[in-house]
């Protein structure tokens, strides 16, 4: 019986359902527990008409276009069909009604209630009733005899009782069922079924079997049963002739039996395995509809035709195969997935199997040929036993698959050996993203960001209606589709259209190109004969269309054919943006479930190249990709129909992270959200809400929803999993500003680097969370992932946590950060000329390394801000002594020289005035002490001076616009730009010869010589003073008069909070005085360099050739270092 399983639709809200049909088959009716009758006119029908009649309906009968339901409000309602229009109460019970019949002729109902009884009343006399006591439990279901003579009912008592209506009494009573406390419990809903027509038998399901009792004699005469069903048989149906009888089960299976032969005819499995619960034959018996406890509605199609093929069996074939049966085992038959044909095997078609337990899961059980009849020899044997074993074809739809019984078989064919394996999944079709199926009247051809395309294809109208989001674009466009155009896709430029091909007509692909300058704005291309366009995109310029021959055709935007190539297999889906085309096929055959996806991300930019070759596209288990598309920052995006969302991962190799589970936002197990869009900046999955519905309705329009994205990391509920989640998204988010920068696109830098902002606060603040919890080593991981002015920043909470382990880690991790800047600005500059240096070096993108050099010196003032804060938190109460200490430490360390330092400790005692340079020297990323010598300057002076400045090390590589170096040495800019630029070729030429320092003595002199200036330059105060050192001398006496028992350091202590009291504008004029004062100092500093270049050569030498031999790794880049940040400043 080769029928068509119908994809499910969502009816009503969960829980139990039950559906019939009107008498002339037009209607499919449904109720459901959400106390709704629905009428839909077919399975398509995107807005049936809905009857509220009460809380929960639990079952309903139609008949002469009278609509009776029986529901929790302890009442059988009468409602007039189609209007429902309510038409009075015909009874009533003391609590749920479960169950109501219609007789054959439509005069009277039976209904059964929880409170254990059956009334039987007249529809056009509602006070004629009858009530049938004698259960001791809940009523299961009611049925009339054709004659209209016995009612039979069945109970949670266990029985199964044959009333004769007149006498209201028992005709006989069989205990076959398992007994239970209410419906709800019952394992079975019992539903009972007489044969139409001639009346001979009532079916009784029975655990996994059906029972068939004659009527008149009661005996129990045949069992119908299905070696497939291990779970109960919950509802039994006759087909209208009485030849057939449908069963649907608990675990989702629907058999149907020739009743004469007592064969299998039919086999199959719901698409999720939900309890069958409703079940009604279509008046002609060419369909069966079903609903299950989820409140989706069924069909299964094109029964008819079957039964009118198959041949009446022959009294001894049906013998024979009896005997022949019982010679094998029982437990043979399997069905071997919803998919597939049972033709793949004979009659009651052995090895098709399916667990029950696991909704789809195509897994079948041990197969041997179960029906012999298949090779009996007699010449009986062409009955409707002996079936062909051929292969049906192998579907292209996931949803029409349907298994077949073939005609009468040729000569009877050799057992085969049975493949036991696992079962190919049919291929999903190919959609358009952003589309609703085709087959409604009404629907969404495309929502996108740019607009929506509506479909109409109802008996008034073939139509097509293009919105647009934003009207600026382009006005509505209202366009006939005389054509049938089916798919379509829309850009800020044109709307594309294709239509399937017919008969006489090709398959033909419409443009319609409203942004052109001129007045043709439409063109149309016809494809080859046989080819039919699968999916089309839009992409800025272009157009693509994948075809049914496996090519995919690029057109330009204004119908230029361009290039054409072969896809490796059947396209599912396309999409496009900018000069990015992201292509989805089937790569192979799926198993269990799965579908095998390949994805193709192609650049048609002026240099075509393939990005993504063909990797497989991974998906949910069990799943199919639901959604494909870009987000509006040009990242390939996929959705699958468990509510995944993965974005592409250019960082990672091209690999796919999930980024979002629709599913978790939803309420109810039939909710949904269809996607039309996804940004990452800001960070919005848009979709519209669907309630018991995969897709919305075109009218009225859908509101969109924004929901939020969520990698799935381990124990979000921690702060640590947290701050993990967000920092992963904001690197993941923010990928595409490189992306950007790469393909030569201008990017919000102002956004990129907030992004890096945040990114960097959230690995402090895991710092700070690792510090707490005790655990240094991922404190030390975490740095790894810091900037290098983060690194100082963790290194100043290290040591204020008294952590110095930590700190020493940690300034190892700052050395070879700067070492790594400095290694890769001579790089990135190489390649060009000097002119182009010179802006580069400031201003541009750099993708590889730094980024944004002015942007990395604004976020070093940010950082060193946010690095106070954490500061203020920790205690204040420490000594002092342990702050010089760790300060020591974490100051010198990173740039301690290996023996001999060019610097020579300073025999001087510390005077006012070697204590004020200290301050300074250290700014410029230096200390004047030796580690040997003891310190008395205060901690804090440091701290505030590297605030002022620029951090420790963070002053490495780069050079610098910021406005807050100027006050120690302000130098014209170009000539500090090309100072700098001498110096990064220097370094790279340091590089390369590793120690060789005669190099360095063939560069320009400038740059290195400010690293030997001795302590002694320094005590001269030949550099200018900065604004905080004016202030300091001005408002000492102040200071001193007030505490007049400070020490020195404590004075500067105290100065320094004085200072920072200040508002900006007088911090600034101070900085402004202190300019002033240092443009005499310059002319004369600069003559002193030129001199005392020679020597610090000579001392670099000694240098270098003396730690080579302890720190050779530490030495190099601390030089480059000490030498670049005094020079800058």
């Amino acid at each position: 019986m080769p029928c068509e399983r119908k994809p499910m639709r969502y009816g009503h809200s969960e829980g139990h359902t039950d559906v019939c049909f009107d008498d002339s088959g037009k209607f499919i009716v449904t109720c459901g527990s959400d106390g709704d009758v629905r009428i839909w006119e077919s399975l398509d029908d995107d807005d049936p008409k809905s009857i509220s009649v009460g809380e929960k309906v639990y079952s309903l009968a139609l008949k002469n276009s009278k609509l009776v339901t029986a529901g929790s409000n302890n009442t059988v309602q009468i409602h007039t069909f189609p209007d429902g229009d309510p038409d009075g109460i015909l009874t009533r019970f003391t609590t749920n009604a479960t169950h109501v019949a219609f007789n054959s002729t439509g005069s009277r109902i039976a209904a059964g209630s929880s409170d254990f009884m059956v009334k039987v009343v007249e529809v056009s006399d509602s006070s004629q009733q009858k009530t049938l006591r004698g259960h001791d439990a809940p009523v299961l279901s009611v049925a009339f005899d054709p004659k209209d003579d016995f009612l039979a009912s069945a109970s949670c008592d266990g029985s199964v009782v044959v009333w004769k209506i007149d006498d209201q009494t028992q005709a006989t009573s069989w205990p076959v069922l398992q007994k239970t406390n209410d419906v709800s419990n019952a394992k079975s809903l019992c539903r009972l079924a007489w044969q139409p027509g001639a009346a001979k038998v009532l079916a009784v399901p029975v655990d996994t079997k059906v029972h068939l009792y004659e009527r008149g004699s009661w005996d129990h005469v045949s069992t119908l049963s299905d070696d497939l069903g291990s779970q109960p048989i919950n509802v039994v149906a006759w087909s209208p002739c009485g030849r057939f009888l449908a069963a649907g089960s608990v675990g989702g299976l629907l058999t149907v039996w020739d009743v004469s032969s007592k064969l299998c005819v039919e086999r199959q499995k719901h698409e999720k395995g939900y309890t069958v619960c409703g079940l009604a034959w279509h008046p002609s018996g060419s369909q069966i509809a079903y609903t299950d406890t989820e409140g989706c509605l069924g069909l299964l199609d094109g029964l008819a035709a079957a039964a009118a093929k198959t041949t009446k069996p022959q009294a001894p074939a049906s013998k024979a195969a009896k005997d022949y049966d019982d010679l094998f085992d029982d437990d043979d038959d399997r069905l071997m997935d919803e998919g597939l044909s049972d033709a793949n095997s004979p009659a009651k078609n052995a090895a098709l199997g399916n667990d029950d337990d696991d909704d789809d899961d195509l897994v079948p059980a041990t197969g041997r040929v179960r029906n012999r009849e298949a090779f009996l020899d007699d010449e009986n044997s062409l009955d409707t036993g002996s079936l062909k074993l051929g292969l049906d074809k192998y579907r292209e739809d996931d949803d029409d698959a349907g298994s077949a019984i073939a005609a009468p078989a040729a000569p009877a064919m050799p057992l085969r050996p049975v493949y036991e394996g696992p079962m190919p999944t049919p291929p999903q079709k190919a959609f358009q993203s952003g589309s609703t199926p085709a087959h409604l009247m009404h629907r969404f051809m495309m929502w996108n960001s740019v607009g929506i395309v509506r479909g109409y294809n109802d008996e008034q109208d073939n139509a097509i209606d293009v919105e647009f989001h934003d009207t600026a674009v382009h006005h509505a466009m209202h366009l006939t589709n005389s054509l049938g155009h089916t798919v379509a896709d829309l850009s800020q430029e044109a709307v594309l259209l294709a239509c399937p091909s017919t008969d006489e007509l090709a398959s033909k692909l419409q443009c319609l190109h409203f942004s052109s300058w001129d007045t043709n704005k439409e063109w149309m291309v016809d494809l080859p004969k046989g080819e039919d366009v699968r999916a089309l995109c839009l992409g800025q310029g272009w157009a693509a269309a994948a075809t049914s021959a496996l090519m995919l055709r690029l057109f330009s935007i204004g119908g230029v054919q361009k290039e054409v190539f072969s896809l490796p297999g059947p396209v599912v889906c396309m999409a496009a943006h900018g000069e990015q085309l992201l292509i989805v096929y089937h790569r192979a055959t799926g198993f269990d479930g799965d579908q095998a996806l390949g994805v193709q991300l192609l650049q048609l930019g002026r240099r075509k190249r393939q990005v993504v070759h063909g990797e497989p596209l991974p998906l949910s288990r069990k799943s199919h990709l639901s959604w494909l598309g870009f987000t509006a920052e040009g990242t390939p995006c996929c959705i699958d129909s468990e509510g995944v969302v993965r974005m592409l991962n250019r960082s990672l190799g091209n690999t796919w992270t999930p980024v979002c589970n629709t599913r978790e936002s939803c309420k109810g197990k039939s909710d949904h959200y269809w996607v039309v869009g996804v940004h990452e900046n800001p960070q919005q999955l848009r979709c519209i809400p669907c309630k018991g519905s995969r897709y919305p309705p075109t009218l009225p329009r859908p509101a969109v929803a924004v929901l939020p994205f969520k990698l799935p990391l381990c124990q979000t509920t921690t702060e640590k999993g947290q701050m993990e989640e967000q920092y992963w998204r904001s690197i993941l988010f923010h990928n595409h500003y490189s992306f950007l920068s790469s393909s030569g696109y201008e990017i919000d830098e102002e956004g990129q680097s907030q992004a890096q902002k945040e990114q960097q606060e959230l690995l402090m603040k895991m710092f700070a969370l690792s510090c707490k919890l005790e655990r240094e080593f991922r404190g030390v991981e975490l740095a790894e992932l810091m900037t290098q002015s983060v690194v100082t920043l963790a290194i100043r909470y290290a040591s204020r946590s008294r952590r110095m382990v930590l700190a020493q880690r940690l300034s190892e991790i700052a050395l070879e950060k700067a070492s790594q800047i400095q290694e890769e600005e001579p790089e990135e500059q190489e390649p060009d000329d000097t002119s182009a240096r010179r802006t580069s070096g400031y201003g541009q993108t750099e993708v590889a390394g730094g980024r944004h050099n002015h942007r990395h010196k604004q976020q070093q003032e940010e950082e060193e801000e946010r690095g106070e804060e954490l500061e203020e938190e920790e205690e204040e109460g420490q000594e002092m002594e342990t702050e010089e200490a760790s300060e020591n430490r974490k100051r010198l360390n990173p740039f301690a020289r290996g023996g001999g330092s060019p610097e020579k400790p300073s025999p001087k005692p510390v005077t006012k005035e070697t204590r004020v340079n200290p301050f300074k020297v250290l700014g410029s990323g230096k200390s004047s002490s030796s580690p040997g010598q003891p310190r008395v300057t205060n901690v804090l002076d440091s701290m505030t001076s590297s605030r002022r400045l620029t951090p420790l090390s963070g002053s490495a590589g780069k050079p610098s616009k910021t406005p807050v170096l100027k006050p120690l040495a302000p130098k014209p800019k170009t000539k500090t730009q090309s100072t700098l630029l001498h110096m990064r070729g220097t370094k790279a030429a340091n590089k390369k010869a590793q120690e060789n320092a005669e190099l360095a003595v063939d560069r320009p002199k400038r740059p290195e010589t400010p690293p030997p200036a001795t302590p002694a330059d320094n005590t001269e105060n030949k550099k200018p003073k900065t604004g905080f050192q004016l202030w300091l001398e001005e408002n000492r006496k102040s200071i001193v008069a007030d505490h007049p028992d400070l020490e020195e350091t404590g004075i500067i202590k105290e100065a320094m909070g004085r200072f920072r009291i200040l508002s900006a504008e007088d911090r600034l004029s101070w900085t402004e005085r202190a300019k002033g004062d240092a443009t005499d100092v310059k002319k004369r500093k600069r003559g002193e360099e030129e001199g005392g270049g020679g020597a610090g050569n000579v001392n670099g030498e000694a240098d270098a050739d003396e730690s080579s031999v302890k720190k050779k790794k530490a030495l190099d880049p601390s030089s480059k270092l000490s030498a670049f940040a005094f020079n800058k400043n």
